[in-house]
């Protein structure tokens, strides 16, 4: 992606006023660098869904009971007990459905915490879950060892002592490291070359939806014809590759309208090189209202 574009995304101490109706979570002095907190004790206050936004963290949840719903770009995923779902920062996301019984774990970081002494990492090489194009939800095989780092970095969050934040980039180490020696991807399973392509189509909508502008631009970066693409994104999803496209430039146009001061006509431009009035017309045909109503709703 240009690195001239902007990318909005919420801060951690942006976060509240986003996702809560009027209420407060209780966070550490190191809120924007790291947080953990249990899903029980906040889901009652969430404002779902949750509209489509980035985040200047990465993060991710564990459940332990009930269901969570949580999207990735285009692909929604169903998060179950047992199950972690991973994102990277600056990845859009929205939240769609947590179950009255969820429990569990929601983790939230900065990834320079990993520019540790003691550390040496590639972020997104040693972890793939983390990747945009990772399988973002992993069914974990060992619970109880799972459950003990997660408690060991829950105490510490609750410890809230600025001198002993060098401990909590190793835990999490430990914690991502051990997830990866039980990587068994679950959830939205590749079954055949239709499905493969379809996903990958979705990833590359995702990274580089403001660099190209049609779908044989896609098709070309994949390496296919434009035809064989519409082919395996219509068996796969019963839509074709431009609508795929719209949903995409839906999406991001959604969070520019939310999370920028960028006018509707900068806005028509950025995602589609649009006129404002063919814009407004685009986004009402697929949403149902206009931009400024999405914005100021």
């Amino acid at each position: 992606m240009k690195k001239n574009i902007l990318i909005p995304n919420l801060k951690p101490s942006e976060f509240d006023d986003y996702l809560f109706a009027g209420w407060r979570a209780p966070i550490s002095g190191f809120y924007d660098r790291f947080h953990v907190s249990r899903i029980e004790d906040y889901k009652n206050h969430l404002t779902l869904p949750l509209l489509p936004h980035r985040r200047s963290v990465c993060f991710f949840i564990f459940l332990t009971k009930g269901k969570v719903i949580r999207s990735k770009g285009l692909s929604n995923y169903e998060i179950i007990p047992d199950s972690f779902f991973f994102l990277a920062a600056d990845q859009i996301t929205s939240l769609e459905y947590v179950s009255p019984d969820a429990e569990g774990f929601y983790c939230h970081f900065l990834p320079e915490i990993f520019n540790h002494s003691a550390l040496k990492i590639d972020f997104e090489y040693d972890f793939p879950f983390f990747q945009i194009t990772g399988e973002p939800l992993l069914k974990v095989s060992d619970k109880e060892r799972v459950m003990q780092l997660l408690h060991i970095l829950e105490n510490e969050n609750y410890k809230n002592r600025e001198d002993r934040f060098g401990v909590i980039p190793l835990y999490l180490h430990a914690l991502l490291s051990e997830l990866k020696l039980q990587l068994e991807p679950t959830g939205q399973k590749i079954k055949n070359a239709s499905a493969h392509l379809t996903q990958r189509y979705k990833n590359a909508l995702s990274e580089f939806i403001y660099d190209k502008k049609t779908v044989a631009e896609f098709a070309d970066y994949l390496a296919v014809t434009p035809n064989h693409l519409h082919k395996c994104i219509k068996t796969t999803t019963g839509k074709s590759a431009h609508h795929l496209l719209e949903d995409m430039r839906i999406l991001e146009a959604k969070v520019l309208l939310k999370q920028t001061n960028l006018t509707i006509g900068e806005i028509a431009f950025k995602i589609g090189r649009f006129e404002p009035s063919d814009f407004s017309r685009f986004f009402r045909i697929n949403t149902g209202i206009t931009p400024s109503a999405y914005r100021q709703g």
